[in-house]
């Protein structure tokens, strides 16, 4: 039996079926637009002629030749529709292929959303933004489904909910097809999806023409009095133009009292095709049969209350395609002689009060729906990944085989972490660059994918449900005069503050523990406050029954009698060989356990080229070169020779 092909392998074998059909309609769609322009050109000159000439026969092939160009039109409307529906697979295969690969550069950035610079961890773990966990997500078309999945990534989810989100990610996973149809559907309407909150707000307001039934009146016998007074003239019953009375009264009430309806109107006009492509992707979530709670859950909500949610919503659209703007030369004969938009405001009136409630509930769902694909996409992409164990009996984050998930494959490298139990933590040793940061960050970035119930870079993981917070990429601000270390400090309050809200004792009734993961806390400061501010607030934390990682060049930090007992200490190593070309610094990136017993500070700045040593020796940083640092995830491998301005990824 054949091995199944890779992610990337489906993804531009199915790049490439779409991009050759997407060329054949292009061929096609500018031949028929060819046809149309000269069954027109032809159609007309030969009925002019035919009705210059009176000459029945060229009539009549003029006729035929016009009604070719109808025929025309309609297929080369459908041929662009096919040439677009072709067209937006081949780039969604093509991005889909690019995440795989981690190719950052050239994948479209398509999300907006930023979180608070003060959100506990969204910063330091790069969430959003460019190569972020965000962009590695990015399938949803809709603003409700980049609402949702930024929600789920920003705040983790109780254990329920997860393993509930579980399930229909696992269920989603294999079918390809419809995760794709879902997205093509959601990305045919995005250009026309502006903000719905103006659409909701009328949706879910009370109706404006329902105080004023004089006004529906009105609407209706202007136009009636209107039609009977010019047929009585057209039958001679009359010789004046009675007909003119209603005719200016229409338009004098359009222009006035029911000026505003328009305006009403346009909330609903604006979405008039986000509203067929949410009611296509509606559609195609109650067509399919599904096993999982959560997606049956969702179906459930979209057929509720007798008509389903699509078919509302398509009506809707028919109703928001029937106004006419005020920019229309046909505008106001079309007021003065049907108060036009008096009518449809009426019909989407009802409409409003039918199903104008349920409008936010139906989005909110169709968000959820587009956030579980975008977790079954990455777990498609890494079969490899795996689901991880949340279990509120659980006392630490136990990790085999942990890798950074935002890394390729072919330069991540994994390695066993265990954060805990209550009163121990994990205290990462090591040099500069050897991975002590990226380390944490695979920790942390892979517990925010568990709480939001996708998979996790890791051959297995267990964990408790867990409250995170970071404090990896502490800046000082000029605009509100914070220096670096009062920004730490800052960070450090918020850090101990959730510690003491989600104590030991509030884990063990039910509720998430806090996982902090500290990297070179206090630099800002001198070496001697720094270790005694560091213990402090350690011991804190250890003592609170938080479990949590602390990266540090202070070797000397697991010696403090308030820690030894609680450290667990591991490190990463680096490896410098004389070559040819002069020393050479290498990484592992390979998690042992102890505390580090050297630094590479001055190594590096010799490899950099500043060799400022006054006497030609190698310093106090200096060691054998068979020993050394490596990282658990850092996109540098192999031998490196450091630029001056390179930015490393470890630290």
């Amino acid at each position: 039996m054949s091995p199944s092909p890779s992610p990337t392998a489906v993804y531009r074998a199915r790049r490439d079926r779409f991009g050759a059909e997407r060329d054949g309609l292009s061929r096609r769609w500018n031949l028929v637009a060819n046809l149309r322009l000269l069954a027109f050109a032809a159609g007309a000159s030969v009925l002019a002629w035919g009705l210059w000439s009176d000459r029945p026969v060229a009539i009549g092939a003029g006729t035929t030749l016009l009604a070719i160009f109808v025929a025309l039109a309609v297929f080369h409307a459908r041929l662009g529709g096919r040439r677009r529906r072709a067209t937006t697979l081949t780039e969604i295969n093509n991005e889909a292929a690019m995440r795989v690969a981690r190719e950052w550069a050239g994948l479209p950035l398509r999300h907006s959303t930023r979180a608070a610079a003060d959100h506990p961890y969204a910063a330091d773990l790069d969430l959003f933004g460019r190569a972020s966990l965000a962009q590695l997500l990015e399938t949803p078309a809709t603003p409700m489904g980049e609402a949702v999945l930024a929600d789920w990534l920003l705040a983790p989810a109780d254990t329920a909910t997860v393993r509930d989100r579980q399930t229909a990610v696992a269920e989603l996973a294999p079918a390809l097809e419809l995760r794709q149809e879902l997205e093509l559907r959601g990305r045919l309407a995005a250009a026309d999806r502006a903000d719905p909150e103006p659409f909701l707000a009328w949706a879910e307001g009370e109706p404006w023409l329902a105080p004023r039934p004089w006004l529906r009146w009105a609407s209706w016998a202007g136009p009636l009095a209107l039609a009977a007074l010019a047929a009585a003239q057209v039958l001679g019953l009359t010789t004046r133009p009675y007909w003119a009375v209603p005719l200016i009264g229409n338009l004098l009430i359009s222009q006035t009292v029911a000026r505003p309806v328009y305006g009403i109107l346009a909330r609903v006009a604006s979405r008039h095709r986000a509203l067929l492509g949410d009611a296509a992707q509606l559609e195609l979530l109650t067509e399919t049969r599904f096993a999982s709670a959560a997606m049956r859950r969702i179906q459930t909500d979209l057929g509720a209350g007798g008509q389903p949610a699509p078919a509302l919503l398509r009506r809707l659209s028919r109703l928001a395609g029937l106004p006419i703007p005020p920019t229309a030369p046909i505008y106001l004969p079309i007021q003065a002689l049907t108060m036009w938009d008096v009518h449809v405001l009426a019909a989407v009136e009802r409409w409003q009060s039918t199903a104008g409630r349920r409008v936010r509930g139906w989005l909110a769902t169709l968000g959820e729906a587009e956030a579980l694909a975008a977790l079954a996409n990455l777990t498609h992409d890494n079969p490899a990944w795996v689901f991880p164990d949340l279990d509120p009996a659980a006392d630490a984050f136990a990790a085999r085989n942990l890798g950074h998930p935002l890394l390729r494959d072919d330069v991540r490298v994994v390695n066993d972490a265990v954060i805990g139990p209550p009163g121990t933590f994990l205290l990462v040793t090591g040099s500069n660059m050897s991975g002590k940061s990226t380390l944490l960050r695979a920790i942390g970035v892979n517990a925010v994918l568990a709480g939001a119930g996708g998979p996790v870079c890791a051959e297995t993981c267990r964990m408790p449900p867990v409250a995170l917070w970071t404090s990896v990429r502490v800046q000082d601000s000029l605009e509100r005069g914070v220096s670096f270390f009062m920004a730490e400090l800052q960070r450090l309050k918020l850090v101990v503050d959730a510690a003491d809200r989600l104590s030991d004792s509030a884990a063990a009734a039910g509720g998430p523990r806090l996982l902090y993961l500290l990297d070179e806390i206090l630099q800002g400061t001198n070496t001697a406050e720094r270790q005694i501010a560091a213990r402090r607030i350690i011991a804190h934390l250890v003592e609170r029954g938080a479990l949590g990682a602390v990266s540090t060049h202070d070797l000397a930090l697991a010696d403090a009698p308030e820690l030894a007992a609680a450290a667990r200490a591991v490190h990463l190593l680096d490896t410098v060989r004389d070559g040819d070309d002069g020393p050479t610094m290498t990484f592992d990136y390979r998690v042992r356990p102890g505390v580090a017993t050297t630094t590479n500070a001055l190594r590096l700045m010799r490899l950099v080229g500043l060799g400022l040593e006054q006497d030609g020796r190698h310093g106090a940083g200096n060691r054998d070169a068979a020993t050394g640092t490596a990282a658990t995830t850092n996109e540098q491998t192999g031998a490196t020779r450091p630029e001056l301005g390179t930015r490393a990824t470890g630290s």
